[in-house]
């Protein structure tokens, strides 16, 4: 989940975003005569005027009545209240020693109680300092009991020092029972049955007392083996490190339901607790092994759900659910070490202490509404996004110490004119530009032409550009993988766009044919305007879902699979390289193969002759892929090693039949064939030309006429008569006898004659009703198989 954090106080949270305090803060002189120094924060919004402290801040705490704000801090210790009303800073006050801990007495700011580092307790009221008092040993924690309103604070050992109010007493202290603690480091009183949990220092545990009883109730102990990291001294043998193998409890937390509890540890691990049971439900881990600060409940926020649970070190601040504490819900960066965060009870807003002048404010909207005093937060959001990290570093210029030698500025190393960053060095951008042109007099020519490069770069992206791939784009970007698929949602969509480019023409013509309109369309098909981008159906193509599909080369269709082959029949038969064949089929392909073994028995006996190597001189792999690829009968096959073949042996037999010597056709003229009659129908046209025709060797009809060339060449040229020869019709006459009546046609056609009429057979005029004898049914045929 995307949650912003809006930053209303303070540097920006993040560490990707923060910026250094010396470059967002800057001062400005101003005065007559005086020099008056000013800070001010590049692009900060402050939503409370002097949020801050001269050097650092302590502890930040609001009052149940919501109205004030009251920190500490230092440097001078002091203490500050900001009226939230108003927006500003009300009163300050110094002490003596700097504060550890503090609590509010009343609902408003008027009574404060506080425990300073070096012992005492001073009280504080609405006309200033009350009262100082001293406890033995130097605190760590204090907390107030209200319903028998004593005071009580933790320090080191193991002994809690109580302070009655009412009566002005110290009464007796709370001993723990171990007695070889190092201390008690805080202190929790649960809101609902009033029951105090003490975080031992030392040995990892929780103690619970009952103030009524004064004695203890439980011990918690928190899982030493699973919180602990083994250090480099602890696993050295033969040395005891006790440091290594020691826990302390830093944080506690209730919740207002009486029964959870929150454990945080000095390993940075949060333990959530159900007081019934020993083992924790959940654990989180801050990831820095620094102990935890502040532990806070967040109740009834916008999207809090069950209970949403703030952990705090002084690096990071994250704020998880309690049912997952694996995943942050939303994770805080302060610029500086934090050393307390408080959550103002029913909103969104965070307030922070930290080891810097400023004090952080943080607003999370999805955790809750703005508090009352600052309900314009919840309208002016969106524009207190801090943008300085775009603009800050304009002026400046970050090199490392390699490039600073080069550039000869390595003398200034620990002047103000460099700024230590991470590797290297911030510098003036000014003074970086003198630099490098001292250093590189050339600097401006290499200038010059890095300008010219990107303004010719400019000017190539304006060139219309070839549509490069198969025509298909997803995005833009070229189609890699499933280009078929693509190439057919093109072509539907083509059509679509040409159907509704009909429909628009018919109804702006109205009545005029539908097949000229078609003709117009398909013939100004490429003149047409596309139809726009953002009117287009939603398809494969244009879905930034399916990009993956016609990209990512994972997502590949394989053709050659059997599921593919059962949804796409007709595409995978047409891809097969082999296929089964009908017997009309191989009946064909029979007598191919038969006339083609005569011409290549001819053709090897023409090569014989002419002394050339005979049989066969075709690869066998080529022949046998020829028997498989005929590029005229399945123009859709795609076989590439079988078209070369193909295209090789057609070479071949043009090159073959370039060089054979044709033997030209001379007619026999031997006495046995001239002796044949001119009407023998065995003979050939040349030997009915050369025999004579009956007893003269070289007369013709008296309507031909023929004349001999050389090597069998003749011309011959036919003029018809007007007369009826009856000798060549024909069936005009039955041994030798004409019929009467008969009018004979060409090609034994004939008119007349009479009722004769032919006599059928019953098969003849009723048609067959048997099967032929001894020949192939049409049943047996072999069909291909889909699939």
């Amino acid at each position: 989940m995307d949650v912003k954090v809006y930053t209303v106080n303070g540097a920006v949270a993040g560490s990707s975003s923060s910026i250094p305090d010396w470059l967002i803060r800057k001062r400005a002189a101003k005065g007559k005569g005086k020099r008056v120094a000013k800070e001010h924060v590049q692009g900060a919004i402050e939503l409370i005027q002097g949020f801050e402290f001269p050097e650092a801040s302590n502890k930040i705490k609001t009052t149940k009545d919501g109205h004030h704000a009251i920190a500490t801090g230092t440097y001078k210790p002091q203490t500050r209240v900001w009226d939230l009303n108003d927006l500003n800073l009300k009163f300050e006050r110094h002490s003596d020693a700097e504060n550890v801990d503090f609590i509010i007495l009343s609902d408003d700011w008027t009574k404060i109680m506080h425990l300073q580092n070096d012992r005492t307790i001073e009280l504080h009221t609405q006309g200033g300092f009350h009262y100082r008092t001293r406890i033995p040993r130097f605190g760590r924690s204090l907390a107030y009991h209200f319903p028998s309103c004593t005071a009580l604070f933790s320090a080191s050992g193991n002994e809690i020092y109580r302070l009655n109010l009412e009566q002005g007493r110290f009464l007796s202290p709370l001993v723990l029972q171990d007695d070889n603690i190092q201390g008690v480091n805080c202190i929790d009183i649960n809101s609902a049955h009033h029951l105090l949990a003490f975080g031992v220092d030392g040995n990892g545990t929780v103690e619970f007392w009952d103030l009524r009883s004064r004695s203890s109730v439980g011990v918690l102990q928190v899982p030493t083996n699973r919180l602990l990291r083994p250090t480099a001294r602890s696993t050295m043998p033969g040395v005891d490190d006790t440091d290594a193998h020691s826990i302390g409890i830093t944080a506690l937390a209730s919740r207002s339901d009486g029964l959870s509890y929150a454990v945080g540890t000095s390993t940075g691990h949060t333990l959530l607790y159900d007081i019934r049971s020993t083992r924790p439900f959940a654990l989180k881990d801050q990831g820095y092994g620094l102990p935890i600060r502040n532990l806070t409940w967040i109740e009834g926020g916008r999207l809090a759900g069950d209970g949403m649970v703030l952990s705090a070190d002084k690096k990071v601040v994250k704020i998880w659910d309690r049912n997952s504490p694996s995943t942050n819900f939303v994770s805080i960066t302060p610029a500086n070490d934090l050393n307390h965060i408080h959550h103002v009870p029913g909103s969104g807003l965070f307030l922070t202490a930290n080891e810097g002048i400023q004090m952080g404010t943080y607003y999370v909207p999805a955790l809750g509404p703005a508090p009352r005093w600052a309900s314009f937060l919840e309208n002016v959001t969106e524009e207190m996004e801090d943008s300085t990290t775009r603009s800050a570093y304009e002026d400046f210029k970050f090199v490392e110490r390699s490039e600073l030698k080069t550039l000869g500025l390595d003398h200034l190393i620990g002047t103000p004119a460099l700024k230590p960053y991470m590797h290297g060095y911030f510098l003036s951008l000014h003074l970086y530009d003198t630099a490098r042109v001292i250093a590189n007099p050339f600097a401006y020519a290499e200038h010059r032409e890095k300008l010219v490069k990107e303004r010719m770069e400019k000017m190539a992206e304006t060139r219309i550009r070839a549509k490069k791939g198969t025509g298909a784009g997803v995005g833009g970007e070229e189609v890699k993988v499933n280009k078929a698929l693509a190439e057919r949602i093109e072509k539907g969509l083509e059509k679509e766009r040409k159907k509704e480019e009909r429909k628009k023409r018919r109804g702006a013509k109205g009545g005029e044919d539908e097949e000229a309109m078609d003709v117009d369309v398909d013939v100004d098909a490429g003149e047409t305007e596309q139809i726009p981008t953002e009117l287009e159906k939603p398809t494969l193509l244009n879905d930034p879902r399916f990009k993956d599909l016609f990209l990512n080369p994972e997502f590949a269709v394989d053709e050659t699979t059997r599921e593919y082959a059962l949804l796409h029949p007709s595409a995978s038969d047409a891809k097969q390289k082999v296929r089964r064949k009908t017997a009309v089929e191989e009946e064909e392909e029979e007598s191919e193969r038969a006339s083609s073994a005569r011409i290549s028995e001819d053709e090897s006996e023409s090569e014989g002759d002419d002394g050339e190597e005979g049989g066969d001189s075709d690869d066998s792999s080529d022949a046998g892929e020829l028997n498989k690829f005929d590029p005229r009968a399945r123009p859709g096959q795609k076989n590439e090693r079988a078209h070369q073949a193909y295209t090789r042996t057609r070479q071949r037999n043009r090159q073959s039949n370039a060089n054979v010597n044709f033997v030209p056709l001379v007619p026999h003229t031997s006495t046995s064939t001239n002796a044949r009659k001119a009407g023998d129908k065995t003979t050939t046209f040349g030997q009915r030309r050369n025999a004579p025709a009956r007893g003269s060797s070289h007369t013709t009809t008296p309507h031909t006429a023929s004349k001999g060339g050389k090597e069998g060449a003749f011309e011959m040229s036919w003029v018809p008569s007007s007369t009826k020869d009856p000798s060549r019709d024909r069936g005009s006459q039955k041994d030798g006898k004409p019929r009467k009546g008969v009018e004979l046609f060409g090609a034994g056609m004939e008119r007349g004659g009479g009722d004769r009429t032919p006599v059928l057979s019953d098969s003849e005029r009723t048609g067959r009703s048997q099967r032929r004898k001894g020949m192939r049914s049409g049943s047996k045929n072999v069909f291909r198989q889909l699939g």
